[in-house]
């Protein structure tokens, strides 16, 4: 995986929670009439249809390089991505807020709400084991930063999918529960529509910063900023370089492309300059096992900073 955290792993744990959880929600709405339970119910659902797309994205990606596209199909996870933030999570979300905009309109009694409560438990903790697994993962890439830092600076795109739907889907959940709750406490239904209102701002929320991030990567996004200062360093220790000039680094999915100006100290005998960026170039993809593409423009005159 281009992060290195094991994107299917987290993929399938949030899957398998959803399916059950979307079930048992479903259920659980009919019985008491809840419309943030039929929110939550719609959200799991299309919760499942964003990791399909996920692996179909993924899958996508594999697809070894052809003439016509000669950088491979990497990106590919990009656009399912983004189309799960966009559509599936905002689809959601609209949907929500229509949902607590009649139920505000029209409101309706729960009924049978020891139902809502049972289910909106059991999914919370499927959740949290969905979620604890995708923080498995990302606790694999973290490193010392916050999970706000990763998330701004991840070059996984699936992964940052997963982890915004599992933290919008525990939210959500507990928010559902919150709603349920004080409309049985009160008598009043205004709290299960309040709900279902903030079960749909916060998966647009969510939506809008998933969407941001991935979009970043669908246009052409360098590769992660620590991995890129490890190439930097790399290449700037090399003993056959003088001094590196430029530095371009490109994320295509799960591999990377790297683009190197440098000033040569061997710059009197060709063959010996050729010989060491074919050096340079090995031991770069032995380091940095993610790099698969490398263009590298020797100079021997004056030139900026890099």
């Amino acid at each position: 995986m281009s992060g290195g955290g094991d994107s299917t792993r987290a993929i399938f744990f949030a899957l398998g929670a959803n399916l059950a959880i979307a079930a048992s929600k479903g259920v659980a709405a009919f019985v008491t009439g809840s419309g943030a339970m039929l929110a939550e119910t719609v959200h799991s659902l299309a919760d499942c249809g964003n990791q399909l797309l996920l692996l179909l994205g993924m899958r996508q990606a594999r697809r070894p390089v052809s003439p016509e596209y000669p950088l491979g199909y990497g990106r590919a996870i990009y656009f399912w991505s983004f189309l799960v933030a966009v559509m599936l999570f905002s689809v959601g979300g609209m949907f929500s807020v229509y949902e607590g905009v009649h139920k505000l309109r029209h409101p309706e009694p729960l009924d049978n709400w020891g139902w809502a409560v049972g289910v909106l438990a059991f999914a919370i903790a499927a959740e949290g084991v969905s979620m604890r697994a995708c923080l498995h993962e990302v606790a694999k890439v973290r490193g010392g930063r916050t999970l706000w830092q990763w998330f701004r600076e991840s070059r996984q795109a699936e992964l940052v999918v997963i982890f915004g739907e599992d933290l919008a889907a525990l939210l959500g959940l507990t928010l559902a529960l919150a709603a349920v709750l004080a409309a049985v406490a009160t008598g009043n239904p205004l709290w299960d529509a309040l709900g279902t209102i903030g079960i749909g701002l916060l998966l647009i929320v969510v939506a809008v910063l998933v969407a941001i991030e991935v979009k970043a990567m669908l246009i052409g996004q360098s590769v992660d900023p620590r991995l890129q200062e490890r190439i930097r360093a790399f290449l700037e220790q090399r003993p056959e370089v003088e001094r590196l000039l430029h530095l371009i680094t490109l994320q295509q999915g799960n591999e990377v492309l790297v683009s190197v100006h440098a000033r040569m100290r061997q710059v009197d005998d060709g063959r010996a300059m050729l010989a060491d960026i074919d050096r340079i170039e090995r031991e770069l993809k032995r380091q940095f096992p993610v790099v698969r593409w490398s263009f590298f423009e020797p100079e021997d005159g004056p030139s900026g900073a890099a």
